[in-house]
């Protein structure tokens, strides 16, 4: 009968009937090496469609040897970070990441193993055990870049980092400083850090880009200053000034004239002499590191009357500075230059209203609802 296959031999592939009663299907890949499927089916008919399946991607181009993803993501992991163009720091930080949440749950695993279950189940398991939600998602984002690698690199067919949003985080709201903590912090600190709290609130610097400011950054008859590098504190102690991590982190800052008497002042009593001397140095001398200015910060903190539960931090002041500069009518495209951001994302969050525009808003309100009112009564 013309409709009657039984004993017709198959173009592409073979497949057999297991003991067990599965079927298994195989054939003969690009390379000249037999390939069988991962797993035996339960039909015929399914160990067919994957022959056709298989067939398809070789014709098209799309075939991809299922061992070449047969290493585990430790090795591969590993590898991927020394290959790639990051800053000291960052590499040090994607390592971290590595060592500490993704290797020993998922390390030993093969590339083409990892399923998207398995991720699923590793984010789960890091969240249950009480690692913060932005570091999980800091994390995820790194591993989600690894296999978009693999993918890249023809190891596996699809990034098993598919959940939705998961790579996002949002961070905490931070405390916003006013006018007058600023300016009671600069005074109750150590004198030779008087300059350094002013320019993180009013040219909204880090910590990095402060530390690592020389003289030759600074026009006095322009008043402005120049960023150029960041000092980036390494896991072994060393400090190392390194690029920013964007073009757009290296900018000229214009200040406040207002700044002008505490900067000639600064000059003066705390700097390095010369072109290249370092803006701030430590009572000893050294680069100052964030861990011992962060004893004095609390210091005059707690000098200046700022309650502890606030929780300021030094970055907190870049943030009330950005806040300000937008109040005062920046552009978008302003801030984002000003503050260093190649992307608006940061830039938006200085433009959205603080509680105290928020409450004056309402307070306007409150007057046309109080003089409807008034209406009413009269009429």
């Amino acid at each position: 009968m013309a409709g009657n296959t039984k004993g017709r031999k198959r173009r592409f592939g073979s497949v057999r009937q297991l003991p067990s009663g599965t079927w298994q299907a195989r054939y003969t890949g690009p390379d000249g090496l037999t390939r069988k499927a991962p797993e035996p089916f339960d039909s015929k008919r399914a160990a067919e469609q994957w022959l056709v399946e298989s067939e398809a991607d070789i014709l098209r181009g799309a075939w991809l040897d299922p061992d070449a993803g047969n290493v585990t993501l430790s090795d591969y992991a590993n590898q991927w970070i020394k290959e790639r163009d990051l800053k000291a720091r960052t590499r040090e930080e994607y390592a971290r990441h590595l060592r500490l949440h993704i290797l020993p749950n998922l390390g030993r695993i093969s590339l083409n193993e990892i399923t998207p279950a398995r991720i699923r189940s590793w984010r789960a398991d890091r969240l249950a055990a009480g690692v913060g939600p932005s570091t999980v998602a800091k994390t995820y984002r790194i591993l989600r870049a690894i296999f978009t690698t693999a993918v890249d690199d023809d190891l596996i067919r699809r990034n098993p980092c598919r959940i939705k949003r998961a790579g996002q985080d949002k961070a905490a709201e931070r405390p916003m400083a006013t006018l007058d903590q600023v300016f009671a912090i600069a005074r109750a600190i150590q004198p030779r850090y008087r300059l350094l709290v002013l320019l993180a609130t009013f040219a909204q610097l880090r910590f990095g880009e402060l530390v690592a400011l020389r003289r030759r950054d600074l026009n006095l008859a322009t008043l402005e200053i120049r960023v150029r590098k960041a000092t980036a504190e390494m896991e072994d102690g060393t400090q190392v000034d390194d690029d920013p991590k964007s073009e757009a982190g290296k900018r000229p800052i214009t200040l406040p004239q207002g700044l002008r008497a505490d900067i000639e002042t600064h000059l003066a009593r705390y700097a390095q002499p010369g072109p290249d001397g370092r803006l701030f140095l430590g009572a000893q001398g050294g680069i100052p590191r964030r861990r011992n200015f962060n004893r004095i910060w609390h210091k005059a903190l707690t000098d200046a009357g700022i309650p502890s539960e606030l929780g300021l931090h030094l970055h907190d002041l870049r943030h009330a500075g950005s806040t300000w500069s937008a109040q005062s009518g920046a552009t978008l495209k302003e801030l984002m230059a000003r503050i260093g951001h190649s992307s608006t994302r940061a830039a938006l969050i200085y433009q959205h209203a603080t509680r105290d525009r928020d409450q004056a808003i309402a307070a306007a309100l409150n007057e046309l609802i109080n003089e409807a009112h008034q209406k009413a009564t009269e009429g």
